[in-house]
């Protein structure tokens, strides 16, 4: 097995160098000699000492969580479910806002192994962009690499532990509930397009379209930022450049409450499927019929990963979608 002393004459640095590397000192070290050191540690399989792991997992009570944006409601209730688990294992959570930009997730990674926290949930959906998804996993894998834990919520370009989300069937049950109902005539509201989520929920409606013989080509698809005001704007541009739509499937609740105020502005009578089943799904006029994911759930769940036992192999919960039918759909008639 190879040593500390092995991976710092590969990177070509001190032995106190790599070990504050490796173990996520606060001291500042340059970027070069950081990246020679994590190459040299991916290279040789370093495993630090595994008494030497439990001795700094001991005095380790904190653990963080990257989201995209905490006030984000789909973020807020997973968090609450992670807080609720690090809660009941006297831990500190500290929450950091990525704003979906993979640079500053990379910073908030290494500013979290540098405090040396006992585990780390990557809350926030994976990205598309593999040099990036690539140079997340390096920076966890290093992470990992000292005795921390790492659980994902969302794919991720990574193998490890994960709570993964049905977003796939999903995005077909919100469809194939439309073109049940009568519509073909219909029209999207994704999320950014640079997101896993974003990906597999429009994979979903796709293979619906399939199913009903129909077709969703890109000019139907408007890509918007997860927010309210990001669902009015992209449903106005779609009414107005197709007035034939009798539906728009919405890939979150937010956007969803931001097309239904379009719609009323407009004087539109429009039926609207949103995603994830937000509590105020239920409280909007018309209420929204959406698809459900316990969010809640899939945090504790991911939280519970992070702060139990390794296992020898990779866990992954999956957690199914299922779609809840309320005032904001219903069947088309000619």
């Amino acid at each position: 097995m190879a040593t500390l002393a092995d991976v710092a004459r590969r990177a070509g640095v001190s032995t106190a160098t790599a070990s504050r590397i490796i173990n996520g000192s606060s001291k500042p070290v340059a970027d070069t000699l950081r990246e020679r050191v994590l190459a040299a540690v991916a290279e040789l399989q370093y495993v630090p000492n595994a008494h030497a792991q439990m001795l700094a997992r001991s005095h380790r009570s904190a653990v963080g969580v990257i989201v995209h944006d905490v006030s984000d409601p789909y973020f807020a209730e997973i968090t609450r479910g992670l807080q609720r688990v690090a809660s009941a294992n006297g831990r500190l959570v500290i929450i950091c806002n990525s704003f979906r930009e993979p640079e500053r997730e990379l910073e908030y990674l290494e500013l979290l192994h540098a405090h040396q926290v006992a585990a780390i949930v990557v809350a926030g959906s994976g990205y598309l962009d593999e040099e990036a998804s690539a140079r997340l996993d390096a920076r966890m894998r290093a992470y990992e690499a000292t005795g921390g834990r790492i659980a994902v919520v969302g794919r991720h370009g990574r193998t490890g532990d994960a709570v993964l989300p049905d977003n796939e069937q999903g995005g077909f049950l919100a469809a194939d509930h439309l073109y049940a109902l009568g519509h073909t005539e219909v029209g999207v509201i994704a999320g950014p397009a640079g997101l896993t989520t974003t990906a597999d929920r429009l994979d979903g409606l796709r293979r619906a379209a399939r199913l009903h013989k129909r077709k969703l080509p890109k000019q139907r698809v408007v890509h918007a930022d997860f927010t309210r005001d990001g669902g009015f704007s992209a449903a106005a541009t779609l009414i107005d450049a197709h007035p034939e739509f009798t539906a728009i499937v919405a890939l979150n609740d937010s956007m969803a409450v931001g097309a239904l105020a379009a719609l009323r502005e407009a004087g539109r009578t429009i039926a609207v499927v949103g995603f994830d089943d937000m509590p105020i799904a239920r409280d909007v006029t018309p209420s929204l019929t959406s698809v459900r994911l316990p969010l809640t759930e899939m945090g504790s769940r991911a939280m519970e990963l992070a702060l139990g036992e390794p296992g020898a192999d990779p866990r992954t919960e999956r957690v199914d979608a299922e779609l809840i039918q309320r005032e904001s759909t219903w069947p088309l008639t000619h």
